[in-house]
């Protein structure tokens, strides 16, 4: 059974960085691609970052040059290193696994940027 646990979101001031975890069982982030999405309140659920198994990244717009999409094979577990964060950054953040056409997410950790 594949498990993805979301945690490090929180509360932060503009222009401060935070770090994402994202641990996953019963599957490999080595081998699979990663990605973390976002979800604000009335907004559709649109992808920040991306990894693929070969080590590919993909960001969105307004990610790129202050988020880092990672992974550590050891310990199972992928991150999204965020800086310079913005007010428009406050969504509820949600770690994705894909494997051919199926899609596993975790249950999502709320990061609130106060400005």
């Amino acid at each position: 059974q594949v498990q993805l646990v979301e945690s490090g979101g929180g509360l932060v001031q503009t222009g401060g960085s935070l770090r994402l975890s994202c641990v996953v069982s019963g599957s490999s982030v080595r081998l699979n691609t990663m990605g973390w999405y976002r979800q604000a309140p009335g907004d559709q659920r649109e992808l920040v970052a991306s990894m693929t198994s070969g080590g590919s990244t993909n960001y969105a717009d307004s990610a790129k040059g202050r988020f880092t999409i990672s992974r550590d094979s050891a310990k199972n577990t992928v991150y999204l290193q965020m800086n310079s964060l913005k007010p428009e950054d406050t969504a509820v953040y949600y770690c994705r696994l894909s494997i051919g056409p199926f899609m596993y997410w975790g249950q999502g950790t709320q990061l609130t940027v106060s400005s």
